[in-house]
């Protein structure tokens, strides 16, 4: 690489962000969880019920549902919480999350594009929101997810001054 490129390109390190999501989040990933888990399951069971010959080939696939849904529900909102972090600096925006896999990801902010603060109807029963940092990179968005609703806001309208002024194309 060329010395005066490096010499004008900031460092940028993949590094894990300093901040927690809220706490409230475990209680939002648990919910969607149950409906998400839930609503196979009790699809299952009705059938169970209702469609005598069936009955015995259902008791597998009940299983299976009840094991992911325990899993999704008394496990994953507790590491998700554990695993997920954000940071914004005047320089990136660091995510950290992931429940199986984790995933670290920094957007320089001379390539921010959009920022929004998205509100689903979940979130908004637990006063969460989802900051959602749109980059000129072909892997898609950084999504913050469970976020109070304020800092969300506030952490949107920070990163959409920054990105003003920054230099760069966003491309």
């Amino acid at each position: 690489m060329n010395a005066s490129v490096e010499q004008s390109t900031p460092e940028l390190r993949l590094r894990p962000p300093s901040l927690r999501v809220e706490r409230r989040a475990i209680a939002w990933w648990t919910v969607r969880s149950a409906i998400a888990c839930g609503i196979p399951l009790i699809a299952l069971v009705i059938a169970a019920i209702l469609w005598d010959p069936a009955r015995v080939w259902l008791i597998a696939p009940i299983v299976a549902v009840v094991l992911v849904l325990v899993a999704k529900v008394a496990v994953e909102p507790w590491w998700r919480f554990r695993v997920h972090r954000w940071e914004i600096t005047e320089r990136a925006t660091y995510a950290q999350n992931g429940w199986l896999v984790l995933e670290r990801r920094v957007a320089p902010t001379t390539r921010i594009q959009t920022v929004d603060a998205v509100r689903g109807p979940l979130e908004q029963l637990f006063g969460l929101s989802t900051l959602r940092v749109t980059t000129a990179s072909s892997y898609g968005a950084i999504a913050i997810r469970g976020l109070d609703r304020r800092t969300a806001e506030d952490a949107a309208a920070r990163l959409t001054v920054v990105a003003e002024l920054s230099e760069g194309d966003a491309t």
